[in-house]
């Protein structure tokens, strides 16, 4: 029996993978996502959910290097790099680090910022369009401060942001405790992203499967790709279920990304960002927006159906284990802000890897030296946020057609 031949094969069932899908599909392609897990069951899955303009400053900024460098033997700081022998982490730091200067730091804002702002505005529209049910609310995003030093750093920097098209409204602290009775006394003063929004994650990653399969996408779980082999008229890829043949392939494996390009010859310098979260039942006394508490880097969101403390960074390498003093810190944070930090029931104790790039900047685009296949990978924390874009995007390059924004920032050649 010959195996199938589709148009487009995605490596990747994650949010980069299926809303590249849903765009290919939209653009009149067909599509086969091969997922070796559970569609939306990485880092797609126990995120915030937060949409976030916001965040287009990236990690690597002034300053962050020596911050890095104190918290470094701090098992529960917000950035965590677990001491070890790992000469591609090393390399990837020393990166990242020559990066952490204004001019670099102003150039991968400019170029996530077109990222995120097309993304949120797009978002909205998929919602509508195609009746996502994913708890989506534009609602804003507040960053919280009871150190009043780092409130005047964030309000510094939230000028500099309005020149990207990122609106802002600071609060004094009594005003805000005021607006959000949900806080304890002490707030120093919080900054306001009214254009951020929020939503269920891994209820959006399973609508969005829903829709691909609705318009006619296949979408094979538990099918693990071993290898991909460029042929005369496409690709054809080894598979846990099978031999899969197609007339193009996506690259949409997140922080797993690199081990399956490095057997292309394809350099794709992504480190592996580990984060944690929490879900709980919701609260009584809930925050209005969700919110960051940047003392501690705990994002908090609620909605409907739950509550979720999450976040931090610890460069670990593919190490699954629970972190419990990790964890801990996120409701520790929680508690020296909020009323009731935690719900009654935990739901779920999580963890999850974000594909970290020296630059902060993903690759999306045709893999350096290959004719068919294309990457779409390393959003680091901004998988959701920057989704809906980066499937247009990869869409629009796919098929010959104007993208909506300059896509020369997000060149895999970069890289190579």
């Amino acid at each position: 029996m010959n195996p199938p031949h589709d148009d487009v094969l995605i490596i990747g069932g994650g949010a980069i993978g299926l809303a590249t899908a849903l765009a290919l599909l939209d653009a009149g392609r067909g599509v086969r996502i091969l997922e070796a897990g559970a569609v939306g069951g990485g880092a797609s899955h126990g995120n915030c959910g937060t949409i976030t303009p916001s965040h287009a400053p990236p990690l690597a900024a002034p300053g962050v290097v020596a911050q890095a460098l104190r918290w470094m033997f701090t098992p529960d700081a917000p950035l965590y790099l677990k001491p070890r022998i790992d000469p591609a982490l090393w390399h990837w730091l020393l990166r990242f680090a020559a990066r952490c200067n204004p001019r670099d730091w102003r150039q991968s804002t400019q170029a996530r910022a077109a990222l995120l702002n097309d993304a949120r505005a797009r978002l909205a529209d998929w919602v509508g369009r195609y009746g996502l049910q994913c708890e989506f609310e534009e609602e804003g995003l507040d960053y919280v401060f009871r150190d009043p030093r780092r409130f005047q750093q964030y309000m510094d920097e939230s000028v500099v942001l309005k020149t990207f098209g990122i609106a802002t409204q600071v609060f004094g602290g009594t005003d805000y405790e005021r607006e959000e009775p949900a806080m304890l006394p002490g707030v120093a003063g919080a900054i306001r992203f009214p254009g951020d929004a929020r939503l269920r994650p891994d209820r959006y990653v399973a609508e969005l499967a829903r829709v691909v399969r609705e318009r006619g996408g296949v979408i094979e779980e538990q099918c693990r790709v071993d290898r991909l082999e460029p042929t005369p008229d496409g690709v054809r890829l080894a598979t846990s279920q099978g031999e899969r043949k197609g007339g193009d392939a996506v690259i949409a494996l997140g922080a797993w990304t690199p081990a399956f390009a490095r057997r292309l010859g394809i350099r794709a310098p992504i480190q592996p960002g580990k984060g944690y979260s929490i879900t709980y039942s919701r609260p009584a006394r809930v925050p209005r927006h969700p919110m960051v508490l940047k003392d501690r880097s705990v994002c908090v969101t609620v909605w409907g159906s739950g509550f979720r403390l999450g976040s931090t960074m610890e460069f670990s390498g593919h190490d699954d284990t629970l972190n419990a003093t990790r964890l801990a810190a996120l409701e520790r944070g929680a508690r020296e802000f909020l009323r009731e930090p935690v719900g009654a029931e935990v739901h779920e104790r999580w963890c999850g890897w974000r594909p970290m790039t020296w630059d902060d900047l993903p690759l999306l685009g045709r893999a350096p030296g290959q004719r068919k296949v294309w990457i779409a990978a390393g959003h680091g924390m901004l998988g959701i946020s920057m989704s809906t874009a980066t499937g247009q995007l990869m869409a629009d390059l796919m098929t010959g057609r104007p993208p909506a924004f300059d896509p020369s920032p997000y060149r895999p050649e970069r890289f190579a």
